[in-house]
């Protein structure tokens, strides 16, 4: 979870809302990505989108079901779909997110065998967002 919100200060850093991802198999990471909505001007340029893309071809497989995903920030129901098809095995997030999370619109969205871990610095990941919108606001 340390390199996802690594990757999430880079988005930071760049002007992106700073959300960071990093997959992992077999205890090696094989993915990073980090929220590029801006910089590639594509509302999917998703931290999560980027990293399952990046594990799919690291992987040769579009399944991912032995995989975890390491997110600063809940999944939203794009993620979620994304990684419902991916079969992630699992998906640990720290921050929540009340306005656009996949739990508050749909927790049925993932794979039924996906396990979901929330809270993992979710209190570092929170303050780096609240710091983005605070400095963007002004």
């Amino acid at each position: 979870m340390n390199e996802a919100l690594k990757q999430a200060k880079i988005a930071f850093e760049e002007g992106e809302i700073p959300v960071g991802a990093v997959i992992v198999s077999k205890n090696r990471i094989i993915a990073k990505a980090y929220n590029q909505t801006e910089k590639l001007n594509d509302v999917t340029a998703h931290a999560e989108m980027l990293a399952i893309t990046s594990a799919a071809n690291y992987m040769g497989a579009k399944y991912l079901n032995d995989c975890r995903l390491y997110v600063t920030l809940e999944p939203c129901v794009m993620c979620g779909g994304a990684l419902f098809w991916s079969q992630i095995g699992e998906i640990h997030y720290g921050a929540s997110d009340l306005k656009r999370g996949f739990l508050q619109s749909n927790p049925a969205i993932l794979h039924p065998k996906t396990k979901v871990i929330a809270g993992s610095l979710g209190l570092e990941s929170e303050q780096l967002l609240l710091e983005f919108f605070k400095k963007l606001r002004k």
